[in-house]
Order: structure tokens, then C-alpha cells, then sequence
């Protein structure tokens, strides 16, 4: 017989729900974290975005740990001199059930691994898998740097991070193309409520979430900026490939964009309490793995759920959704006494069913669009370029219409009517 039913590695939010509805389902649950508690390890740029807990955890908000509604949400578009923003906000979000929140992801995973404790999964941290048991071509459990330290199962679930050491192993990632990674660097920089709540022009528990294209430079990425109680943080995803070529280290490049007109009087005073970096799946759906093996299922930044797709930046929300569903599907298939391949085909049939893969299959193409040197170098140049030219007065002179100002632009950034029809035809296919 095996110690566990189920063992899921990593206690992420993928991790976490995994486990949480593996045990809901009466598994025998072991949930394996290589820090000294859920979230250590972990680093996040963005919002969590919570309709997928609504599943599991009903009224949710009551009790997650969370930082800030996200009633306000900012897209920037940078120059070195420039900027033009869109504002959003909606009270609607500030109220239950809510749109999304910023949280501290220690807190966050903290609390989600407890739901699963709670529903009977054993939780062991400060512990590392370093392999895994095979029979044959088939998973039966773990190998870990504890003395004695194996433990078998019927299901494993990987939910081991980014280009996951366990999918490796497995076989189910064929390479790894370092352009399908990025870096993303943050900050944490302390500031008071009052003083958040009077830049932001936010209130009690409201928050504002900024993203930004145009702040990296040379290096494809993009750039983040979000309210917490009583912090902001502000970061960068750059290319991989790119960074490394560049020169520029990644928190010369981050302190750069601190120092933005447009950035510097919203964070000016911060103190630095925190400074993290981790590396992005970025390219979606074209990078994943397989999913499934002989009980074996991947989930999470392990196989590469995270959306970068310029308007929608997400990952612990897929996280979550596909950990759920790996739970659920390791508990049928061991429950029928079928945990071979075939028998846990039904987590890529929950998966092709959800939002989790049809999000990302409709948005596959996005990440390419979005880190082209069109959309990061001469975009950004020619709208802010139009906003200045737009709402200079020029008197005497009579106003320029938009096609003039439009065509001057593009001019002057060497970017052709061919380039710029050709790409938001290809734009407006994959966001349609």
C-alpha cells in the first residue's frame, strides 16, 4: 500500500488546491514545500484575481489576507519622457464577491495551504524533492533530501514552479527555448496609508494596478506598479535572452524606471523593504508541456499557465484553476483504480473545458505580439507622440487633423502603413 494516495510537490497556489480538493475527495494527501512555510519562495508582480476560489472557499474574501481591493486599473504607455495613460475604475469591485487584490504571497499561500490542511492533507515544508520513484515508465512517488526520506503514491502532481525539475524528469518538457522565459524584478517600497490613499486617489481598503509598456528600454517586457496597505510595488518583466545581452542589470534597468517623470512623484519617500526576482513562463499555451503521465500531473508555473497577454497579465488564478482540477481528477482516477495516463485524461479534458486552456489557446499568439520590437519600441513612441501633438495648441497655426498627425508619427519612427495595418490586423485576430 502507499504512504499517500496523493502527493502534490509544492505549495503554491496550484499546489494548494490541488490538495485541498484531493483531500476534500477523501484522499490520503501530502503536500511537500521546500520552504520553511507556503510562500517563502514565492514572488508575484500583479493582482490576484479571486472568481476561480469562489469554487472553493465560498465567501473567501471574508477571511484571505488580502492587501487591497483593486477598485482602479491603469494601462501606461512610457517614453523616456512621456506618457499617456488609460484610467479605469469601477466601485463595483471594491464589494463583494470583488474583481481582484493585491496580497503578500507568504500570506496568501499561507492561507490557502491551511484550507488544505484543514480539509485533512499533511503539509511538510523545509523539504526538497529531488526525484522521483519510478516503476517503469510509471510515477509511485517522490524522493526527498530527508533521511529516509521516500514516499510513494498513487498520483503525483508536480506543481514544482517554473520550468519544473520534475516534468524534466519526466520527459514531458522536449526543450527549453529561453525566449519563452522573462525576468520580473520588484521592489516593495514602504510607505503611509495617507500618503498612498492621497497620490492614488484611493480610499479605505481600495488599491490601484498600473501596467506599463514602454519602461524597459531595449530588452522586450513591460513594467508593473501596484498599491498595497501600506507599500507599493513596483517592478519589471524583461526577456531573457535580451536582458542578458543588454548589459544592464535588471535593478539598474528597475531604478531607471523609478526615476521616470511619471513614476517618481507616486513613489518618492519609499523606503525599500523588499527586493525579489523570479523567472516567467511568458510564452502560454506554445510553451506547455504535456500535462499527463503515468500518475503524474503538471499544474501551475509549472506548466507555464501563466497569461501575458498585454491586457490580461495573470497566473495565480490558472494556478489555482488548474490545480483544483489535477485534485479532482487524481482523486476519480484513484477511486477507479486507474492511474495510468489514460485514466487522468480527464484533467486536460477539465482543463480544454475551463478557462485555464481556453483562455490560453484563444490568447497563444498574445506574448508574440505583445514583446515585438513594433509593439515595444515603436508603439509606444508613436501614440505618445500623437497625445503631445494632439493637445499641444499651436496657434496661429490651424490644428492638424488626426491622419496628418497619425502619418507624422509613423514617419518619424520609420513605421510603415503596411507594418502598422499588418500588425493590428494580427492584434485584433487574437484579441478578438
Amino acid at each position: 500500500m502507499s504512504d499517500f494516495d496523493v502527493i502534490v510537490v509544492g505549495a503554491g497556489p496550484a499546489g494548494s488546491a490541488a490538495a485541498l480538493e484531493a483531500a476534500r475527495a477523501g484522499m490520503r494527501v501530502c503536500l511537500i514545500e521546500r520552504g520553511p512555510f507556503p510562500g517563502a519562495k514565492n514572488m508575484y508582480g500583479g493582482v490576484v484575481y479571486g472568481r476561480i476560489l469562489d469554487t472553493l472557499i465560498p465567501n473567501w474574501w471574508e477571511e484571505a489576507p488580502i492587501q487591497r481591493w483593486i477598485t482602479r486599473r491603469s494601462t501606461m504607455v512610457l517614453t523616456d519622457s512621456q506618457a499617456l495613460t488609460i484610467d479605469f475604475r469601477t466601485e463595483s469591485w471594491g464589494k463583494p464577491p470583488y474583481n481582484g487584490a493585491t496580497t503578500f504571497r507568504p500570506d496568501f499561500d499561507a492561507w490557502l495551504a491551511s484550507n488544505a490542511e484543514e480539509a485533512g492533507a499533511t503539509l511538510i515544508c523545509s523539504t526538497t524533492v529531488t526525484g522521483l520513484l519510478r516503476d517503469g515508465q510509471r510515477v509511485t512517488g517522490v524522493v526527498t533530501d530527508r533521511p529516509d526520506g521516500e514516499l510513494t503514491a498513487d498520483v503525483v502532481i508536480a506543481c514544482d514552479g517554473v520550468n519544473s525539475f520534475l516534468a524534466k524528469e519526466v520527459g514531458l518538457y522536449p526543450h527549453t527555448d529561453p525566449s519563452n522565459f522573462t525576468l520580473g524584478v520588484k521592489e516593495t517600497l514602504a510607505l503611509p496609508r495617507e500618503v498612498i490613499e492621497e497620490r492614488f486617489a484611493v480610499r479605505g481598503d481600495h488599491g490601484l494596478d498600473i501596467e506599463m509598456l514602454g519602461c524597459t528600454g531595449d530588452v522586450p517586457g513591460g513594467g508593473f506598479l501596484y498599491t498595497n496597505a501600506e507599500s507599493v510595488s513596483i517592478g519589471l518583466v524583461l526577456s531573457l535572452p535580451q536582458l542578458a545581452k543588454g548589459g544592464i542589470r535588471p535593478e539598474q534597468r528597475l531604478a531607471r524606471l523609478k526615476e521616470h517623470p511619471a513614476i517618481a512623484p507616486l513613489i518618492e519617500g519609499g523606503e525599500v523593504t523588499e527586493y525579489s526576482a523570479h523567472v516567467i513562463p511568458e510564452a502560454g499555451y506554445n510553451m506547455m508541456p504535456e500535462l499527463i503521465s503515468d500518475g503524474f500531473l503538471v499544474a501551475g508555473d509549472a506548466a507555464a499557465m501563466c497569461l501575458a497577454a498585454g491586457i490580461w497579465l495573470e497566473g495565480v488564478n490558472f494556478a489555482i484553476g488548474a490545480g483544483a482540477a489535477a485534485g479532482r481528477t487524481a482523486a476519480g482516477a484513484v477511486v477507479r483504480g486507474d492511474t495510468t495516463a489514460d485514466g487522468l485524461a480527464g484533467y486536460r479534458t477539465r482543463l480544454e473545458t475551463s478557462f485555464v486552456l481556453a483562455d490560453h489557446r484563444k490568447l497563444r499568439d498574445a506574448p508574440h505580439i505583445v514583446m515585438s520590437d513594433l509593439a515595444q519600441q515603436k508603439v509606444p513612441k508613436v501614440i505618445c507622440g500623437m497625445a503631445e501633438q494632439v493637445f499641444t495648441v499651436v496657434n496661429p497655426d490651424p490644428k492638424p487633423g488626426m491622419f496628418k498627425i497619425l502619418w507624422s508619427e509613423l514617419r518619424r519612427n520609420k513605421m510603415g502603413i503596411r507594418d502598422a495595418a499588418s500588425h493590428g490586423i494580427r492584434a485584433a485576430r487574437t484579441f478578438r
